[in-house]
Formats: C-alpha cells, structure tokens, sequence
C-alpha cells in the first residue's frame, strides 16, 4: 500500500484540538437561525459564484441535465468538485441559487467549480433509470453504458467546456449519491483525482432494505415510498410522497399481516422495484449485478470513504467498499474516516450527542473542517496539508478520535466470549458435557419484539444507541452479561457471531445485539444501568449456509448459524458489564419471518406464521458466542 507518510503534529494537534472542545464554528452558524442561515448561504453563493445549466451529451446519444457554479473571481483557475444524485440538483432556472454547494460551507469560502448533475433517468436528464446501475465489465460499442461511462463523459466534457478549471476534477457524494462516486471512480478518468464515496451502497442484498436475507421493512416502505416512484418523462417535479394512514408502525404493520397486503394495502402495487424485491427473496442474478464491489479497480489516486458508527442505512456498504478499493488497487492512497455519526449526520449535524448518549465535542464540526476540507484542497490544489493517516476513528465508550495504519487495527487480538450458564459471558468455552445444554425462548410472530420504544412507523435514528432494558426484560429475548469489568475492554473491528441452534420450526430469524451496561450515576444524563447497543444485525436463518439457496431448518436438530456484526471502535470502561441479547422478532425494522420454511418467504400467507421455541446451545461440542478484535486498554 503506498501511503505518504504525514507530518502526525498537525493532524494530532488538530485531534486534542478537538477532544478538548476548541474547535469553534463558522461564526454564522452559532449567531443565527437556521433559516436566517440557508438565506445567507444563498445569498453567498449568488454573490460569488455564476451558474449555467447545460444537457451533457453521453456517447450513447443521451444528454444529461448538468448544474455549474463557477466562482466570479476569474483572477485564478479552480478544480471541479461533482455530485451525481439521483434526487434531483435542484432548484432549476439560471437564476435559482440553492443554500448549499458541495460538502460544506468551507468549500464555498475556499474557491471550487461546484457541479451537480441528474442521473441518467431522473428530473431533467434523459434516459431510463435504474436502481444501482449494474456496471458491464466490458463494453463493445457506445450502446454499453453505465455510471463509470456516464461520469467519464462527464468530467471529459467539463474539462472542455467550462472555462477557468485547473484539469482536476473530485468526487463526493453520500449514501446513493456516493454509490455514483464509487461507480464512477471504476476506469477512472485521468483527471479524475480525488473522491470521497461517503455512506455508499456496495451491495444491496446487504445494505439498506436487505440485511443478510432479512427485509428491513420500516425503512423500505419509507424511502421507496418517497423516492422509487417512475416518472413519466424528465421533469423538475419530484412525486408526491405516500403516506400512512397511522404514525404506529408496530400497530399498523402488524395489523396489516403479510408482506403481500402491506403492498397491496398502502402501496397500491405501485412501486416497482418493491414488486422486484419480492419476485427475488435470494441473492440471485438480480442482485449480483447491482454489487459493484468486485468492479472496484483502477479507481481515483486518492479515496477517503467517510461513515458513522451509527449509520443505520449503509454500514455495510461503507467497510466493504473501503476493504474492495484496499484489496484491489494497492497503489491507490485509501484511507478510512469513520465518526460517532448517523447516516449523513457529518455532513448535517455538530456530531456533539445521539440521543440518550453524548460523544464530548463537536465531531462533525471538526471533520468538515479538518479532515474533509483538507483532504480535497491537498489532492485537487497541492495545499500543504499532510496527508491522512489510514484510518481516522471515532473511540465510542472513550469519546476520543484515534488514528491507525490499518483497519481494523493490526495490532487487535482475537477474544472469544462464549454464552454460558446463569445467563454468564465469559472468555471461558463451556465445559458441558451435555450436547443440547443451552437457553431456550419462545418466538410468536403474533406478538414481536419491538426494535423501539419510540411509537414510529420509520427507522430512527437512535435506535442504534437506545437503551435495550425494554427488550431484556422480555421472555423472548435471552440475556448474556458478563460480570462487572475490572478493567477496560476496547474492542477494534468486525464482531463475528456464532451460534448452535435447534427449532421446533423449519425457518427463524436471530439478532444478535452487543451492549454496553452502565453502572449507576455513570452520567447525571443516562439513566442508571443504561443499556447501550453498541452493535446489531439480523440473520434469516434460511440463509445460513448460502445466500442463493435457501435451506429450511430439520426441526430439533443442532444447527450452525454465523454471521458478521459490522465494525466498531468501542471502550467497554472498567466497571461496566458486557452484554448480548437474542431474538428472534425485531419489528417492523425487520419483517415477521413465519418460522414456517416458505420458498418465497415474501408471499408467506397468514396461516404459515407459527410459533416456534428456539435454543441457543451452549455445550462443549456446541459452544455458542461472539469473536471480537481487541486491542490493549
């Protein structure tokens, strides 16, 4: 891996900066509204920057509606800074300004040629849209086209057209909008220098709406709703958003039954790549081709792929395409940028708090302006800004950043916890002698297991840090708590779970949820013995062995289960407890499995769902428990 070595002063001078809370704002942000605010920052852009719109012609003859802001300082040339969205660059007309350009305010003040196109199929661009363009490795005539073309074409007419670049051109873009940073970083253009794909989708079967198999159905229905609906031409008018007839998801989803009638119900059958998921339950063809991790090569010199820990949308997406580019192009300078931060909550919020649980400083305020920011003004300007290190992480639990030459950390060691008797967690394996010794808990899908306490038909943000005693306190869900820590455990990485099941059912879901337990009076601002969820994930237990062929469980037979918790960087404090919960229901974040082995699981029928009993094996021949990166407190 070529990575230029940084001058760590400067950059370590900036984290204590932080960590002792000096980082101060842009003084706009902390004098006025909010609304106050997006006037002036209208009013900024319109005084300093022109804007053209212009139809980009692609070389399949498609033409593609492109927004411009050039600075009117000609006195210098400026690099291209691009976002490719599908959800519209608006507002439209020579004489809209919108509130914001790029990342953040700071590239506004330091000089860029700010450029938003329309995707291929959306608002005003031709062509016909596609959900995650799947990218043709090879391509015979113009007619072959995809986003890594799209963004080429592109940036060569830029390049051409608008007048006072300096020959470099950058990328950045959240969520699906960093999907097409890292599509269109494939093959890359030479002038192409520096991206920075930040929450973007790698592959669909694991992010967002399908969890290991599992359907994220609270914020499917959400974001298809809103944003999958077909337009009848290119348009600037984005379509009405659906609606619920109630504001409690758990009530309504559950009262509504199956998949099928949710559709049929509230959707209308309207939105088609909704009717797509359901004809593909499996990770066929359909959606191997919309993963664009394998085609992750000869990609932009310079990437710096940004997530949170508490990114509920696309986490997956966010690791693996960091460990794609690392794999696959070692000359690339690759680095990781990963903060206490909801899905976008970098770009749109002070990274200060998330619910019930505070970080200690501005965080996000600090990465705009210290990390972001400088990493673009380096690479598209030659500024003298050091180069980052590897990996730039947020510690949760110690609320401090760290910096590593790898990720995970090459210095973390393996630590196995094992589920044992009473309700223990330990590093020590089971010693009984009993094959079918273990815990079991009755799942009845007509009686699920919340994911919330908040009353909501959507996927909050908090969840992922809530208090998780209104799930313990439940009979179907099983508890494992280690004993009060005498020391700290900082735990580095992916969390790896491995379960040894039997069910009275042919088909179960399991999520796994790791928890930090908080001692009494740990802070006047969380309750005592808060449960923290540090980290979860769902696994359709159908899909145990092979995501493309499901296999019903034999009832009562021991069965293995493993699957992957994405990464975390957490500290569990000395006199906290380490817990794990087990469930089998999770709603509606995730929808009811009928526990009854169904081909199609989406077009299970009423009567299929079943109660089933499901025991967590904890035996020598069948140990059960989590595998975890540790590095020394």
């Amino acid at each position: 891996m070529t990575k230029s070595s940084m001058a760590p002063s400067l950059f370590f001078q900036a984290l204590t900066w932080i960590a002792l809370g000096c980082c101060t704002l842009l003084p706009s942000a902390t004098a006025i509204s909010q609304s106050t605010e997006v006037v002036q920052w209208e009013n900024v852009i319109r005084l300093h920057y022109d804007k053209e719109e212009r139809m980009i012609p692609m070389r399949d003859g498609v033409s593609l509606f492109t927004a411009i802001y050039t600075p009117k300082d000609k006195s210098k040339t400026y690099p291209i800074l691009m976002k490719r969205t599908p959800y519209s660059c608006a507002p439209y007309g020579p004489d809209a300004f919108p509130a914001s350009l790029g990342p953040s305010e700071h590239f506004i003040r330091a000089g860029y040629i700010f450029v938003n196109q329309d995707v291929r199929g959306r608002f005003l661009s031709e062509g016909t849209f596609e959900q995650v363009t799947p990218h043709l490795p090879t391509k015979s005539s113009p007619k072959d086209v995809d986003e890594s073309t799209d963004t080429y074409d592109t940036i060569q007419w830029l390049l051409e057209h608008v007048e006072g670049n300096n020959g470099r051109v950058g990328m950045h873009g959240i969520s699906y909008p960093g999907f097409y940073c890292s599509a269109g970083m494939i093959n890359a253009h030479p002038a192409l220098r520096a991206v920075s794909p930040q929450a973007p989708v790698g592959d669909w079967y694991f992010d967002d709406f399908l969890h290991n198999g599992a359907f994220f159905l609270a914020h499917a229905y959400r974001w298809l709703m809103n944003n999958a609906q077909e337009r009848s031409g290119p348009t600037t008018i984005k379509p009405p958003s659906g609606s619920l007839p109630s504001l409690d998801g758990y009530h309504l989803f559950l009262e509504a039954g199956t998949i099928q009638e949710i559709n049929s119900r509230f959707l209308k059958g309207q939105v088609p790549f909704w009717n797509q998921m359901m004809e593909h339950p499996n990770r066929d063809a359909f959606w191997q081709k919309r993963a664009i991790l394998p085609h992750l090569q000869n990609v932009a010199p310079a990437v710096m792929l940004v997530t949170g820990w508490y990114d509920a949308e696309d986490l997956y997406g966010s690791f693996k395409t960091y460990q794609a580019i690392e794999k696959q192009n070692p000359s690339v300078n690759n680095v990781l940028v990963v903060g206490p931060w909801i899905h976008g909550g970098w770009a749109s919020t002070d990274g200060e708090k998330l619910g019930n649980i505070p970080f200690g400083s501005k965080t996000a305020s600090f990465y705009r302006s210290e990390i972001e920011l400088p990493f673009f003004e380096r690479n598209l300007k030659d500024a003298d800004h050091p180069n980052l290190p590897e990996a730039t992480v947020f510690e949760t639990g110690g609320n401090r950043w760290q910096t590593f030459d790898a990720w995970p950390p090459k210095k973390a060691q393996e630590q196995s916890w094992f589920f044992g008797e009473n309700q223990g967690l330990s590093t020590t394996p089971p010693q009984t002698q009993e094959d079918k010794t273990g815990d079991s808990y009755v799942s009845d899908p007509a009686k699920p297991v919340p994911y919330t306490e908040t009353i909501t038909p959507r996927m909050t943000v908090e969840y992922m840090v809530e208090d998780q005693r209104f799930a313990s306190r439940r009979p179907d869900v099983l508890v494992y708590q280690s004993p009060v820590l005498e020391q700290d455990v900082v735990v580095a990485g992916p969390i790896d779970v491995e379960l040894w099941v039997t069910t009275t059912g042919t088909d179960g879901d399991f999520i796994v949820k790791l928890i930090d337990v908080m001692p009494d009076g740990t802070n006047a601002a969380i309750l005592p013995n808060y449960q923290m969820m540090v980290r979860s994930e769902v696994m359709r237990g159908r899909f145990r062995n092979s995501f493309e062929h499901p296999e019903p469980f034999v009832p009562n037979e021991p069965a293995i289960v493993r699957f992957e918790l994405q990464d975390v960087l957490h500290r569990f404090q000395k006199g906290h407890r380490m817990m794990v919960q087990i469930q089998s229901t999770w709603f509606p974040l995730v929808d009811r499995n009928p526990q009854k082995f169904i081909p199609n699981i989406f077009l299970a029928e009423q009567d299929d769902f079943q109660r089933a009993t499901f025991t967590i094996l904890r035996s020598r021949k069948h140990p059960s428990g989590i595998r975890m990166r540790v590095l020394a407190p």
